[in-house]
């Protein structure tokens, strides 16, 4: 018997119908000798409707009260799956974030879990029960209501997994597995039977829109199995079919299989970032962070930075934040940093993407971004930024030759052939 969390995205409980699928889904893996903790995000399109109701009392909602509406939606799907399963036989109990506890630090709107207390989950499953938990949200120190941000409930499935030592974390989600690109864009992406933690970081943190980053991060800290399935298959599929399906992310690499391994396993892309560019300041230390702290004090993320060649004593400093975090960046740069440093200017560009290509094969094979750029070029792609690390290399361009460059990509490394 093993103990699995088995996480539901958003279209995955999207309808009653769908949630009544769930529910057969679970009783099928207990019904196989296991024991379940569910974790259902909120219905599709439920967090942006509440969000939207928030904005129309407050243009920049405060982010205390963001969480309090915006952790609803978890706690309305959390109830009506467990209803779900006690009709069908199954006994099962719903909880909030706060009722586990979920602690978490008090970075509203983004906060991070600190802790869990499985007491309650445990003496439930003992008990024959299905926990059916919300994920998304917790409770901090002083006992404010707290969510993990965007796509959280990942986090919060696989942080429970950790926590209760799970043999195996489930994400169900409406795509069948880990593709090498999105289908979407490219036709003949190919599902990945594995891929290993360190590239599925990359992969999340470059854009991949299948699993959370920090739900990665908490995977590859606590080493939680995670498999990636479809919840959009018939619930009734036997367990030992469906619990070899999908994408497992791995941890151990085995040698053999890194030899006959492709040199590239992906290519992610993410349109959702936008370039900043701090001109003329003076090429001194600590001008970096002069720009770059008050910009981390805001809370906002910054992902590839790129400092000039200095000139005359001066230089330009080039980064990327989030799309969403773009006019408060800008405005926090012209009102507070710019008269402190005495810079010419500060621009920016709201219609770039970054695309990447990733691989553990980078490790032991030579010019690989030598071809990655070649092929940019035999399209007339511009360049604008550059970012590596040792099994990723990432570009940031004019937003309109994103789809060009990741169809061109995957052709060139053969992501297309099996």
């Amino acid at each position: 018997m093993a103990l699995i969390v088995q996480k539901y995205g958003g279209t995955s409980v999207g309808s009653v119908e769908r949630i009544r699928n769930v529910a057969r889904r679970v009783a099928k893996w207990r019904a196989a000798g296991h024991q379940v903790v569910v974790v259902p995000s909120a219905m599709s399109g439920e967090t942006n409707r509440l969000i939207a109701l928030a904005k129309e009392l407050q243009a920049q909602p405060d982010p205390r009260e963001l969480d309090v509406v915006a952790s609803t939606g978890e706690q309305v799907t959390v109830g009506l799956l467990a209803m779900a399963l006690e009709a069908i036989g199954v006994r099962a109990k719903s909880y909030t974030g706060w009722q586990v506890k979920v602690l978490t630090d008090s970075a509203y709107t983004k906060s991070r879990i600190i802790s869990i207390d499985d007491a309650r989950l445990r003496a439930d499953l003992d008990a024959g029960c299905v926990p059916v938990v919300a994920g998304f949200q917790g409770i901090d120190a002083e006992g404010n209501l707290t969510t993990l941000g965007r796509g959280g409930s990942d986090t919060s499935a696989v942080a429970l997994a950790a926590a209760l030592k799970a043999d195996e974390c489930q994400i169900f989600t409406d795509v069948d597995a880990v593709y090498t690109t999105d289908p979407r864009v490219v036709p003949e992406a190919r599902p990945l039977a594995t891929v290993s933690f360190e590239e599925m970081l990359e992969l999340a943190s470059l854009g991949s829109k299948v699993l959370q980053i920090r739900s990665v991060e908490f995977a590859g800290k606590y080493k939680v199995p995670t498999r990636v399935l479809s919840s959009l298959t018939d619930p009734d599929i036997p367990v030992e079919v469906e619990g070899r399906s999908g994408t497992l992310i791995t941890f151990e690499e085995d040698p053999k299989m890194a030899m006959e391994k492709a040199v590239i396993s992906g290519v992610a892309f993410n349109r959702d970032e936008a370039k900043i560019t701090v001109h003329d300041v003076p090429d001194r230390p600590g001008i970096a962070y002069a720009i770059l702290g008050p910009i981390a004090d805001a809370n906002i993320d910054v992902d590839v930075i790129v400092q000039n060649v200095g000139h005359d004593g001066m230089t330009d400093l080039s980064f990327t934040v989030h799309r969403n975090d773009y006019a408060r960046a800008v405005k926090l740069l012209k009102d507070q940093v710019q008269p402190h440093i005495k810079c010419r200017e500060v621009s920016g560009d709201d219609r770039i993407a970054k695309v990447s290509i990733v691989g553990l094969g980078m490790r032991s094979h030579a010019g690989i971004a030598a071809r990655m750029f070649r092929t940019l070029s035999e399209e007339g792609i511009n360049i604008q930024m550059i970012s590596t690390s040792e099994i990723k290399i990432s570009v940031v361009l004019e937003e309109k030759y994103m789809e060009l460059a990741v169809r061109v990509l995957h052709k060139a490394f053969d992501l297309d052939q099996q």
